[in-house]
């Protein structure tokens, strides 16, 4: 929702190059003011598990244009994404953060989807249960191939600690564990129930470069 210059009290003769089409559209305050005390008792009544939140979106988006408590839950959620926008951009650390795990996210996306190469990574199944079994195995792989990923790094880390070779704090920020590239994804897969693997450990990282 974007905020109106009335609102956050910016004149209109400033204009912005980039962010100009944010600044339009009026909050309802008054519908707040009015409902304020239905807003309130929504609330409380999730919070004390009296209604489930989803059975209060079925609820209020039946014949929303009418229902005055749903447009004064969409004036308020208004007020908040002003808010929010607002501090977005003046804040260049909360920019940077949302940046940062916005990465990550989309390269845990990519790593994996890697894995679920069969059918171009679409869920071809209708059967909700089968849906689920299909995301959640993806999921264990990925998962896998992660914790496997994260102890070769530490192992490696270790390695070069051991040979004297100097590891620094950027170096262990431009690891990720989601590499995929050692993986031969149809090769073959021989499951040695024999062997026993090494413990994992955790490496103090702040020790191995401090020595």
């Amino acid at each position: 929702m974007p905020f109106c210059r009335k609102n956050v009290g910016w004149p209109k003769e400033i204009q912005y190059d980039h962010i100009e089409a944010l600044f339009k559209g009026t909050i309802n305050w008054n519908l707040i003011d009015t409902h304020y005390k239905d807003l309130f008792q929504v609330v409380l009544s999730i919070k004390s598990g009296k209604i489930l939140p989803s059975t209060l979106l079925r609820k209020l988006n039946n014949d929303s244009k009418k229902n005055k408590l749903f447009q004064a839950f969409r004036e308020l959620g208004r007020v908040i994404r002003t808010i929010y926008l607002l501090e977005f951009i003046s804040n260049v650390s909360l920019r940077d953060k949302i940046t940062e795990s916005t990465n990550k996210t989309e390269a845990y996306n990519g790593f994996s989807k890697w894995f679920f190469f069969g059918g171009e990574g679409i869920v071809a199944e209708n059967d909700p249960e089968e849906q689920n079994k299909i995301i959640k195995y993806n999921e264990l792989l990925s998962n896998a191939v992660i914790l496997q990923n994260v102890i070769d790094i530490n192992n490696a880390i270790e390695q070069l600690s051991k040979n004297g070779t100097p590891v620094t704090i950027r170096d262990i920020k431009s690891m990720s564990p989601y590499m995929t590239g050692h993986i031969k994804r149809f090769g073959e897969y021989i499951i040695d129930l024999e062997s026993v693997p090494s413990p994992i450990h955790e490496i103090d990282i702040q020790k191995l470069i401090e020595n």
